[in-house]
């Protein structure tokens, strides 16, 4: 009995006792796995998939880790500015000995499925999680923004500076209207103001602001 078999983007025909070098799998050495997308079943009673055979697979365990034989890229470019580039590669391969085929039953076997070793399913979920960490921590500002004082009515403040007071922790016109000569000053070269604060008047106009 045969089987052809699709890994990697390539077809096999398979039978058992073969040994196969196919694309890397993620699969340590000794390791069994199973390849599912199976093409054809030949033999007495040959079945032609359509694409894939359901319940049908290939098994086989992993002898080692390889690479193929160095080839040589070689590109020459004929211009006013000649160039010419040599490049090696050698291809990572995993050897397989191919140890049982199955007609069908192939989701109860528990095998290990024949996954290549680019495709994790770990890799897939990493950026899920990356995406979902900016709105999380944008929450609090949100939250923060909600309850503000509309900072703007203060003289000279914009959007642009209401927000960097907002992140500074700055929400309301009591804060503002509560401020020392240490908080103006502190505040003058967090923001980059350079006396501003006292040349606008902010802490009086907070006060009244405050006040309704």
């Amino acid at each position: 009995m045969f089987a052809v078999l699709k890994t990697g983007g390539k077809q096999y025909k398979v039978q058992s006792g073969d040994v196969l070098r196919v694309e890397k799998l993620a699969a340590e050495a000794g390791e069994t796995v199973q390849f599912n997308e199976i093409l054809m079943l030949g033999g007495d009673t040959p079945s032609v998939g359509s694409p894939m055979i359901t319940g049908a697979a290939v098994q086989a365990t992993v002898i080692d880790q390889i690479k193929g034989e160095k080839l040589i890229h070689y590109v020459k470019r004929r211009r006013k500015h000649s160039s010419q580039r040599k490049k090696g590669h050698r291809q990572q391969l995993t050897l397989v000995r191919i140890t049982d085929i199955l007609a069908s039953g192939a989701e109860a076997s528990g095998v290990k499925a024949a996954v290549g070793a680019g495709s994790a399913p770990a890799a897939a979920a990493a950026p899920a999680a990356k995406a979902a960490a900016p709105k999380a921590k944008a929450a609090p500002k949100a939250a923060a923004a909600a309850g503000a004082d509309d900072l703007k009515q203060l003289s000279g403040v914009g959007p642009a500076l209401e927000k960097k007071l907002l992140e500074a922790g700055v929400t309301s016109f009591a804060q503002i209207a509560a401020w020392g000569p240490e908080d103006i000053a502190e505040f003058d070269e967090k923001l980059s103001f350079k006396g501003r604060i006292e040349r606008e008047g902010w802490v009086e106009q907070a006060k009244t602001l405050a006040q309704g």
